[in-house]
């Protein structure tokens, strides 16, 4: 026989909690350790898409989207702002027109304190009594200035490359500021000074990055290198 589903049951099937609930820094940071267990897996697994195996010569131009509060960001947030950027990208330049970076890690760990709300919960529950919550999901703590996403192409997709960026602004909470990097690509060199080391041969590719070679010191760690 079939038989309905209790008003308890019901409750315990009830979607997320809006993100505002955890948009604020409000306690310290608190992340997955022998102390705190049975955290579910952040919705987020990958970080980087496209050609993130690109020399660093491929991809000049770079953009940033920058957070303008010290809040926290959830795992789905990223997870979502991630694909809406990487969707346009690949429909605007190709999947291996460009290398997206998502920059934080979502390592603090959210709690929710459940509460039951079902006939006769009155007997079960507990109101404030022992009110530390249940782990429940994850989220990145960020400040103003923080970089969200980072995506390199070339000099032609810059236009693609900042629309992109602001689609992803609407995962997030919060005021965020879409940034032309100054440097070459994800490197720290401002693209002057990348294209006057290239010239006189004191680059070493590092992956998506390069070593600058070192004018002193001893000459067996240049030739090793």
């Amino acid at each position: 026989d079939l038989v309905a589903p209790s008003a308890c049951s019901r409750a315990d099937t009830m979607g997320r909690r809006p993100a505002k609930c955890y948009r604020y820094q409000k306690n310290k940071a608190y992340p997955k350790s022998r102390f705190n267990r049975g955290v579910p897996d952040p919705k987020i697994r990958i970080f980087d898409a496209g050609r993130k195996k690109a020399p660093v010569d491929d991809f000049p131009f770079a953009c940033h989207l920058v957070s303008l509060e010290k809040e926290q960001i959830s795992s789905e947030a990223l997870e979502a702002a991630r694909i809406a950027c990487n969707k346009y990208m690949v429909k605007s330049v190709g999947k291996d027109g460009f290398h997206l970076r998502v920059r934080p890690h979502p390592f603090h760990v959210l709690r929710i304190n459940k509460m039951l709300s079902c006939a006769g919960a009155d007997r079960l529950q507990t109101g404030m009594r022992g009110a530390y919550g249940k782990s429940y999901g994850t989220a990145a703590r960020v400040n103003i200035g923080t970089i969200l996403l980072s995506v390199r192409t070339r000099d032609a997709a810059k236009a693609a490359c900042v629309e992109s960026l602001r689609r992803a602004k609407y995962k997030f909470p919060g005021r965020q500021q879409i940034l032309e990097s100054k440097n070459w690509g994800f490197t720290k060199l401002k693209r002057t000074v990348y294209v006057e080391l290239k010239e006189r041969d004191r680059l070493i590719k590092d992956g998506v990055n390069v070593k600058v070679k070192p004018t002193s010191g001893p000459l067996k760690v240049h030739l090793a290198e």
